[in-house]
C-alpha cells in the first residue's frame, strides 16, 4: 500500500517569507534560550548578552546604552537568525538534497553557520576581544547550540513545510 506524498504535508503551506519568518523566528528564538540559560550559569545577565550582540555593531558603547544596545542586540540577534534561514531557503530550492536529507543537511548547514559566524563576522565586527581564551565548555556549547537550533531547527522546519522531494 502506498500513501500519497500530499497526506504527509501541510495542506496549507505558507509563503516563502511566511516560511522563513516563522523558522528564523523559532531557531533564533531556541539559539537566545541556549546562550541565555549558558550565560546564566555562568553569572552573565541577559542584559549583558544582548548588549554583547550590541557590541558587534557599535563596539563597547553598547555596555552604557542599557535599554537600547538590549533592544539592538535582540534585533541583531533576530535579524541573523532569518538571514540564516533565507540562506537555507533559497539553497533548500536550488539544492533538493538538503530538503531530501534535513538531518545531515542541517548539522553541516549548522557547523558552516558556526564557521561563518566565528571566523568572518566576530573578527570583522566591533565585539570587544577577549582577553584569553574561551573555556571548552563555552566553545562546545556554542557548536552544539548553532547544530542544533539554527542548523538542525531551520533544515527540518523547511523540510517539514516543503513538498515531497
Amino acid at each position: 500500500m502506498t500513501v500519497d506524498p500530499r497526506i504527509l504535508t501541510p495542506p496549507n503551506r505558507p509563503g516563502a517569507l511566511a516560511l522563513i519568518l516563522e523558522v528564523g523566528l523559532i531557531a533564533g528564538t531556541l539559539d537566545i534560550t541556549d546562550a541565555l540559560v549558558f550565560s546564566h550559569l555562568r553569572g552573565i545577565t541577559p542584559t549583558m548578552v544582548f548588549q554583547y550582540i550590541a557590541s558587534g555593531l557599535i563596539g563597547r558603547q553598547a555596555f552604557q546604552l542599557d535599554g537600547t544596545s538590549v533592544a539592538l542586540g535582540v534585533a541583531l540577534h533576530y535579524a541573523i537568525a532569518l538571514s540564516w534561514t533565507g540562506i537555507f531557503y533559497v539553497a533548500s530550492r536550488k539544492f533538493p538534497i538538503l530538503r531530501r536529507r534535513p538531518v545531515v543537511s542541517g548539522a553541516v548547514y549548522g557547523c558552516v553557520v558556526y564557521l561563518f559566524m566565528n571566523w568572518v563576522v566576530l573578527p570583522l565586527s566591533s565585539v570587544p576581544r577577549p582577553v584569553k581564551a574561551m573555556p571548552w565548555a563555552s566553545r562546545i556549547n556554542g557548536v552544539l547550540a548553532v547544530v542544533l537550533f539554527i542548523g538542525l531547527t531551520i533544515s527540518l522546519l523547511i523540510r517539514r513545510s516543503s513538498p515531497a522531494v
